[in-house]
């Protein structure tokens, strides 16, 4: 004889049988709230420029020079029916070269109507930090950087500090181009 089983209680029996086998579900994490912007280096320093203010990063774009100016200016760039001058941060800042110019890259930048081609040493693409870890403090390798360094982030025990490419289009130094 043959014992029948309804199938309500089949189902009673399985969800019985679930529950008491079940792992817990994991803990629930607190999300960390995050900042991101473009990594880069210049004379072994390491920086981060504010996502939205980098429109752009380039090879070394081939570019002719323009007689007058100030020896950070390369000079201007036809890029994509565009006129880009090329500024090097390096020379602008009066710091050390470290890398060759196959390695260097362009930073686009602009700011209103101001379109600028930033060379620095090397790119190390978007960095994500969490805002914790940001300080307002940040030390600089020149004191000529002090108004363009916005604080700084520490992210695997490196400091990155926060460049303002904002604040460097609207500098009257950076402006001023004519020697």
């Amino acid at each position: 004889m043959s014992v029948q089983t309804s199938p309500f209680l089949v189902l009673v029996d399985i969800a019985r049988r679930s529950r008491a086998l079940a792992a817990g579900l994991p803990a629930q994490e607190e999300a960390v709230e995050l900042w991101n912007g473009i990594g880069f280096s210049l004379a072994g320093q390491r920086y981060v420029a504010p996502m939205g203010e980098v429109m752009e990063i380039l090879h070394v774009p081939r570019y002719t020079q323009v007689p007058g100016v100030e020896h950070w200016m390369c000079g201007v760039a036809n890029v994509r029916g565009r006129l880009l001058p090329i500024l090097d941060l390096c020379h602008f800042f009066n710091l050390p070269r470290t890398t060759s110019i196959r390695d260097k890259r362009v930073l686009v930048v602009e700011n209103d109507d101001i379109l600028s081609g930033l060379i620095v040493d090397s790119v190390q693409g978007m960095q994500y930090f969490a805002v914790d870890n940001y300080s307002p403090q940040a030390p600089v390798p020149n004191e000529s950087m002090a108004s363009f360094v916005k604080g700084a982030y520490l992210k695997n025990e490196e400091l990155w500090n926060v460049f303002s490419t904002v604040s460097l289009t609207e500098d009257d130094r950076f402006l001023d181009v004519s020697a």
